[in-house]
């Protein structure tokens, strides 16, 4: 199946068409200019069928469950007639790959769902690079008519920074021993959280989980709240039997619910369309000035004379500014001259 211009994409795509939608993420993904002028503007066309989806950002520390507990959520979600995508940021599967591949495939229950999308991340040598395709990514869901967007943070560090900015809820997975000094998570992290999940909540676990759970609950009690509406709650799953997800769904329907009726969540997008605006603004820039000759010069040689120590970090990226402005300075010249 081809599709000449980006209205052919959008016919399809609202039609829920999963080939028409791979395409068009891919497309999305391409560095050729020709397929970037066509994602831009098939991006403008969907715009108006966005916005629909409930938006949730999933993180956790190692080994606290979370492809199960994404694949668990999301099987119950589309058993209560939802469509879900998974998407994920992985800032570190330009150099190993990435685990969502491995994720994809751990989800096998999922996958296979026809209400259901999964979307490996795509690679890049930026975290940046990274979460622009993603959040484009998730606009092109919501337009195919997925409902609940569900963003996986696979790499650590920034990577749930950049998710918590997409979403409407951040969701923190951990496990239940709580004993291990809040498991190192940064307090940043928490800060972001709309609620922490104790999964592996096992019958032959409860007592541990219910003991992490007191000790979340004291721990968010000290921390700045994002909303003045919004306590975030503690609660446990089970992955594995299948338990919670009921009361995760629900929380997360009061948040939305709440977050609508203050006009907080209208807020929020709103900040995160502009925030992403000045993102887009700085990537372009970037990718602009390495294009003039003169840049690029002063680039090579602020860099070999930084490796050498002759000059400071500082210094060098004002003379590359330097060289930037100058190269103004001969357009225009040249322009008037014409």
């Amino acid at each position: 199946m081809k599709f000449k211009n980006s209205q052919e994409y959008k016919d399809e795509i609202l039609k829920g068409n999963k080939v028409a939608l791979s395409k068009a993420i891919t497309l999305i993904e391409s560095t050729l200019s020709s397929h970037q002028k066509t994602a831009s503007e098939l991006l403008s066309v969907i715009l108006p069928h966005t916005g629909n989806a409930v938006r949730i950002g999933i993180t956790g520390v190692p080994g606290a469950g979370k492809s199960t507990f994404i694949e668990a959520l999301g099987l119950y979600l589309v058993r209560e007639k939802h469509k879900v995508a998974v998407l994920a940021i992985d800032p570190s599967s330009s150099v190993t790959g990435g685990s969502i591949l491995a994720d994809k495939t751990r989800m096998e229950d999922l996958s296979s769902h026809p209400n259901a999308f999964i979307r490996p991340s795509p690679s890049s040598t930026h975290l940046g690079g990274v979460a622009q395709k993603t959040r484009e990514t998730m606009f092109l869901c919501e337009a195919a008519g997925y409902d609940v967007i569900l963003v996986e943070t696979v790499g650590v560090g920034q990577s749930e920074i950049t998710a918590a900015s997409m979403v409407d809820f951040f969701l923190v997975v951990m496990l239940p021993n709580a004993g291990d000094e809040l498991q190192g998570i940064k307090k940043g992290i928490l800060e972001l959280a709309d609620a922490i999940i104790i999964n592996k909540a096992d019958k032959n676990n409860m007592q541990n989980a219910m003991l992490a759970k007191s000790v979340y609950e004291n721990a968010l009690h000290i921390l700045n709240p994002l909303s003045q509406t919004w306590s975030p709650p503690v609660l446990t799953t089970s992955s594995i039997e299948k338990r919670g997800f009921e009361e995760v769904w629900e929380i997360v329907l009061q948040h939305n619910i709440k977050m609508k009726e203050s006009g907080e969540l209208q807020q929020k997008r709103q900040k995160q369309s502009i925030a992403w605006m000045w993102n887009l603004l700085d990537d372009k820039f970037t990718n602009h000035i390495f294009t003039i000759p003169e840049v690029k010069d002063a680039v090579l040689f602020m860099t070999k004379t930084i490796e050498e120590n002759k000059i400071s970090a500082e210094e060098a990226s004002e003379h590359i500014f330097t060289a930037y402005i100058d190269s103004l300075k001969k357009m225009i010249a040249d322009f008037n001259v014409i």
